[in-house]
């Protein structure tokens, strides 16, 4: 059974994200990469993403690429660091307001982390009836 750290990327720009990971070092550890997911508190959800799959496990090319010798864990956080603040692997879900409660039941959906070919990103969240949008900024809230 591999050993298990958790701890928190912390990033600060215009705000500060706080992004729960969880490394699996496994006993060959530091000849194969650690396994890394991301752990949601209750008020996350998961984005999945370039990076990060539905069910939070990270994958970045740099685990992928893992060298013994060349890779340490320090580099990894830096890596995670730098790719989530791009692209955040979770979202804080909506505080519970009354007046909001029908669009809150709405994103009960997973999201869904696109890129568009200028490199910027979008969060995508499918209709209630599966249906595309029809324009930029729809809802059915």
């Amino acid at each position: 059974m591999p050993d298990e750290i958790t701890l928190w990327l912390v990033f600060t720009q215009d705000e500060t994200y706080n992004i729960p990971i969880c490394l699996w070092l496994e006993e060959n550890y530091p000849q194969s990469a650690p396994i890394c997911y991301v752990r949601p508190t209750r008020e996350m959800v998961i984005l999945r993403g370039d990076y990060t799959s539905s069910n939070g496990q990270v994958q970045l090319p740099y685990l992928e690429e893992w060298k013994s010798g060349e890779c340490d864990l320090v580099t990894l956080l830096q890596v995670m660091q730098f790719m989530f603040g791009d692209f955040p692997p979770v979202w804080m879900q909506p505080r519970s307001e009354p007046e909001r409660a029908s669009c809150q039941q709405q994103f009960h959906r997973q999201p869904e982390v696109l890129a568009k070919r200028d490199g910027s990103s979008y969060l995508s969240v499918p209709r209630d009836d599966g249906q595309p949008f029809l324009q930029e900024h729809e809802t059915n809230c």
